[in-house]
This record gives C-alpha cells, sequence and structure tokens, in this order.
C-alpha cells in the first residue's frame, strides 16, 4: 500500500508493532524442550492480546498461528506437538497479522542454546544482508538492483539465495503490489521503489539450495539441494532518505 495519510500511517504501524513484539516474545521464549505447538500457542495468545488475526490462517487457512520452520525446514513449517526443539536448533520463526484492516510481516532465524552445529554464520549472514539491503532502500532505487546487492553479498560470505521465494508489498492485504521482491537480480524488473509505499523487506539465505520446494504436507518447505535457510524480516515504509523500519521493535538487527 502507498501511505496517504496520518490514520493510514498510524494503522500500519499498530499492526507491525503488534507482529514485531510477538517475534520477540516468541523468539525470548523458545527453549530446548519446548513443542513448536507451545511457541504458536504463547506467540497466538500476544497476537490476540492485541486484537490481531493471524495473516496465513486468514489468507490461506493455515494450520497454525505463525510459522515455524526447524532446521532443514526452509519456510512454512507447520506447528506441531510433535516437533520438540533440541540444543542447536536452527529456527525460524514468522509471524504476520491483520489489525484493524492493516496487514504486517516480519520473521528471524535464531539458534535455539548453544551453536553446536555452527549455524550461527548463516544467521548471521542473513541478518547483515537484511541491513545493508534496507539501508540501500528509498524512492526510485530500483527493485532489481537491491536483489543483486542481496545475491552478491550471500555469494561474498559463501552462501546462495533462494530464488523462488521473495518479499512483497503489504499493508491492506498479506500480498500486495509490489510482489516479487527477489534476492537476486531479475533483469527483466524495471520497476522501482516508491516514496511512501510499504513493504516486506526479506532474506532467503541458503547453505547449499537454490529453490525451495514443497513438502507433502502441502504447506512446509525445503531446499532443492537439502542443506539450511536463514531468513530475516523487516515492514518498512520506503521515503526519499533512510526507509522507517515498521516492525524495528522485533530487535532481529541488534
Amino acid at each position: 500500500m502507498s501511505i496517504t495519510n496520518e490514520s493510514e500511517l498510524i494503522g500500519i504501524q499498530k499492526a507491525s508493532e503488534a507482529v514485531a513484539y510477538t517475534l520477540k516474545e516468541m523468539i525470548n521464549y523458545a527453549q530446548p524442550g519446548m513443542t513448536t505447538k507451545e511457541i504458536d500457542d504463547y506467540g497466538a495468545k500476544i497476537l490476540s492480546d492485541f486484537g490481531a488475526k493471524s495473516a496465513p490462517y486468514l489468507t490461506y487457512g493455515f494450520p497454525g498461528w505463525t510459522c515455524i520452520s526447524v532446521d532443514n525446514e526452509f519456510c512454512h513449517g507447520i506447528p506441531t506437538d510433535k516437533r520438540v526443539l533440541k540444543e542447536g536448533d536452527l529456527i525460524n520463526i514468522d509471524v504476520s497479522a491483520e489489525l484493524n484492516g492493516f496487514w504486517a510481516d516480519n520473521g528471524g532465524s535464531f539458534i535455539i542454546g548453544k551453536d553446536i552445529h555452527q549455524h550461527q554464520k548463516l544467521v548471521d549472514a542473513s541478518r547483515e544482508i537484511l541491513q545493508k539491503a534496507i539501508s540501500n532502500i528509498k524512492g526510485g532505487v530500483k527493485i532489481a538492483d537491491i536483489g543483486l546487492l542481496m545475491e552478491t553479498e550471500a555469494k561474498k560470505r559463501g552462501f546462495r539465495v533462494i530464488k523462488n521465494l521473495a518479499g512483497h508489498g503489504i499493508g491492506r492485504s498479506l500480498h500486495e503490489q509490489p510482489d516479487e521482491l527477489f534476492n537476486y537480480k531479475n533483469r527483466f524488473d524495471s520497476r522501482r521503489f516508491k516514496k511512501n509505499s510499504v513493504v516486506a523487506i526479506e532474506t532467503f539465505i541458503s547453505t547449499s539450495s537454490n529453490l525451495a520446494v514443497e513438502l507433502s504436507d502441502g504447506w512446509t518447505m525445503v531446499g532443492n539441494n537439502g542443506g539450511y535457510m536463514a531468513q530475516h524480516e523487516h515492514t518498512i515504509m520506503i521515503t526519499d532518505g533512510k526507509p522507517i523500519i515498521l516492525t524495528e521493535m522485533n530487535e532481529i538487527l541488534n
């Protein structure tokens, strides 16, 4: 969406605060021995306290309130009481929601307990690439150039990007134009970021795969060549200068 007045800005800020606070609290809550269902239920309660509704549930009928992906699961992991978190697991939590007609989205990957499987380098790369991408986005910048920056930064660190997952416009629904904000340069994409528009910008940084493929459950995605993926995501409002990070409260870049 494009922000045209103060009430729209306040609306998107409130929705963004709800998802950002929920994500931060879920990350802090997660411990070895917990199930992904327990963590999802915890997040659902926080969203509900804000008066917010789960976006994946509302939009797609997703069987959970948030997406929680563990280890080789790249994204859209279904929370379940069968999945018990272990020390050193790589976790991704993605929280998106609707509040009073406004939608916001954010996510982050992190390690449970000690980094016994050496995932920290991947997590740090994803976080740093998101930070760098956001700092280069302003009105008039080519969308494809930010994709090129993200892929270049990933390769520099010895990683790949997932080519069939992307950031997206957001605001009055979960996915809006501009859609397909890829982590690589699409040479056919001449679009530019527009001032006052709201987008969910996200990384998909991988150890060995370049595509995400869906499992038989119809939701969970894994890598076409296996391995691991880290994702970090902020909802931002584009300006003439530095973007306003609407989901800054999640502290994923700290």
